[in-house]
């Protein structure tokens, strides 16, 4: 197949309506049981959708929009800590550490927002399936640019950490072993966005698309299926009835 088909507006868009289809379910789950790290879900994947949308628009037209591009960027990057916030509410019993990480993204997300807006943006660089990986900004460690690896680094850290903590804990309750297999999904999916990033950065954007779209779904799978409690509970109860009535 063409590179043409891989790089198809077609794949960034069927991105986005999975992530705002588990936006709403992240959203209902939130509604329902209030817990900090279901809205920080939300919020990551809520980015992540609109990201997609705005990738699908570029290649439709073929042309970025600077001021599209600039909003672009910064949810691009710094979706990925949001992710992380919600792994780090979910696996810390107090909610300290991740207020604490939520103000530190905060930070970093009007400080990535104002460089954005106020920088120099390199006009060549502004075409469709380049600018994932944010040349347009310039250099790789150049200001704005640099302030994804305070998203990117922090974030993967705990989604990668987190899930390897999760796996450890619940591998050996066969109640809970449903949570062990989707924390697996979340690294799989992890890798999969790393993976297509480092790709991007480098200037080999063929197959991202697709890419993105894969982790989108592996990783929206692990999620709903690790932010719960409810189901292992439930097959604990039956089991000790069980036992209480044999």
């Amino acid at each position: 197949m063409s590179d043409a088909f891989w790089s198809s507006w077609l794949w960034p868009l069927a991105t986005g309506v999975i992530g705002f289809a588990y936006v709403t379910l992240l959203a209902v789950q939130w509604y329902r049981r209030r817990k900090p790290h279901q809205a920080a879900w939300a919020v990551g994947f809520l980015f992540y959708a609109v990201a997609a949308v705005m990738e699908a628009w570029s290649e439709k037209t073929l042309y970025w929009d600077p001021t599209v591009y600039r909003v672009y960027i910064v949810l691009a990057a710094s979706l990925v800590g949001f992710l992380g916030l919600g792994t780090l509410y979910l696996i810390t019993k107090k909610r300290t550490l991740g207020n604490l990480y939520l103000a530190f993204n905060i930070v970093c997300l009007a400080v990535f927002l104002y460089g954005t807006f106020t920088a120099d943006l390199m006009m060549d660089k502004l075409i469709p399936g380049i600018t994932v990986g944010g040349q347009a900004l310039g250099a790789s460690m150049s200001f704005p640019r640099v302030m994804s690896f305070a998203f990117n680094i922090p974030g993967t850290l705990l989604l990668l950490g987190g899930s390897t903590y999760s796996i450890l804990k619940f591998w050996p309750k066969k109640e809970y072993r449903y949570r062990a297999w989707a924390n697996v999904l979340i690294i799989i999916g992890t890798l999969l966005i790393a993976g297509a990033g480092s790709m991007a950065r480098a200037g080999q954007t063929v197959g991202l698309y697709p890419g993105e779209m894969v982790a989108s779904a592996v990783l929206l799978a692990g999620f709903l299926m690790a932010g719960t409690l409810e189901k292992g509970a439930k097959q604990i109860k039956a089991r000790r009835a069980a036992e209480a009535g044999a």
